[in-house]
């Protein structure tokens, strides 16, 4: 009996240790937690304190900030086949001396069993097909193989037009580091090596985004060269001379969570010359615009586009040569998805034939 008594009580005192050391370390645990939260509350408070003195610092890194051409999609670039791009071909074009430009030729969709096995001279021959062809100009982030603007090439591919898709400097597989003279000299090689081998096609630039700005850069030097595009599309395009104080740069609109950081990047962003100023481009153009803009557009609220057609109206003194189209926001198509819609086929389709007229 007494042995069996000794026996109770050491149990009892085995399950009160155990219990005692389950708590002690329960407590460590939640101790480690509160220093672990404590500590990295700490680390991002001073980032937080110390991120415009870092950005004073190291002026660069807002570039990367701002064009955010870091940002990858992977994918091999010079595969277009691998993302059902099989009637493209992956080429790279030297734009100055030691920038070489990653570039995606499609071809009209009635092609897609002649483009079988051909390579670069076939493509380039068949830019002078007399279809009109597209010069696609992206926006910021990612590279030519981003959804959407597999999905702009596929769309005009099935309209029966060519579509050109580069990858700026900097972007995807192309070299340099991008700013605002380097974009428009890489659109303005482009235009130049496609209207040599197009012949009399129609030739169009569509700028989406970063693109619009670059589009209105490149048709203003195009227009003083004396060799104007023949049309300009504008998709989710933004004015940086007319934005409202407060209101976030397209281009850094998910910075905009830390307030007074805006202050910084404008004064930063002058200072890296990254103004793109459409509205003013768009006093001096004189060429065919059409501007499209999704009223749900989460990065350029749809009155800027309103905005820059009235300029635009203005300046070519014509109803006839500028047209706006709003898309409602009820479709969810946001900055990048107006590619989807089902009016957008016809909407092109009128603006190319309003170029021959």
């Amino acid at each position: 009996m007494r042995r069996r008594v000794g026996e109770a009580a050491g149990s009892g005192r085995a399950e009160e240790e155990s219990v005692k050391g389950s708590t002690a370390v329960d407590a460590r645990a939640r101790s480690s937690w509160k220093v672990w939260i404590k500590w990295t509350s700490l680390a991002l408070c001073v980032l937080y304190v110390a991120s415009p003195y870092l950005l004073r610092l190291f002026p660069g890194f807002v570039q990367h900030m701002v064009y955010s051409h870091a940002v990858l999609y992977f994918v091999d670039l010079s595969r277009p086949a691998d993302l059902a791009l099989n009637h493209t071909i992956n080429m790279y074009l030297t734009s100055e001396e030691g920038i070489t430009l990653g570039v995606w030729h499609t071809v009209p969709e009635h092609k897609w069993k002649e483009a079988q096995g051909k390579g670069l001279e076939w493509y380039e021959k068949s830019l002078g097909d007399g279809s009109p062809v597209f010069i696609y100009l992206h926006g910021n982030t990612n590279n030519r193989a981003a959804p959407h603007r597999i999905g702009v090439a596929n769309l005009l591919s099935s309209l029966g037009y060519h579509a050109v898709v580069m990858d700026y400097r900097g972007f995807g597989d192309s070299t340099g580091e991008p700013t605002e003279p380097g974009l428009t000299t890489d659109a303005l090689y482009l235009y130049h090596w496609v209207r040599a081998r197009s012949k009399g096609s129609p030739l169009v630039i569509w700028g989406h985004s970063l693109g619009t700005g670059v589009a209105t850069n490149t048709a203003v030097k195009l227009q003083e060269q004396g060799n104007p595009v023949d049309g300009v599309i504008l998709e989710g395009a933004f004015n940086t001379g007319k934005l409202p104080e407060g209101f976030p740069h397209p281009f850094t609109w998910y910075y905009w969570r830390f307030p007074y950081i805006q202050y910084y990047f404008q004064d930063l962003m002058k200072k890296n010359k990254l103004s793109f100023p459409s509205g003013e481009n768009l006093k001096k153009m004189r060429t065919p615009l059409l501007i499209l803009h999704s009223k749900d557009d989460h990065m350029v609220p749809y009155w800027v586009a309103e905005e820059l057609y009235s300029i635009a109206k203005t300046a070519l003194k014509s109803d006839d040569q500028v047209r706006l189209v709003l898309f409602d926001g009820s479709h969810g198509y946001l900055h990048n998805g107006l590619y989807r819609d089902p009016a957008l086929p016809d909407i092109l389709r009128e603006f190319v034939q309003s170029l021959a007229a």
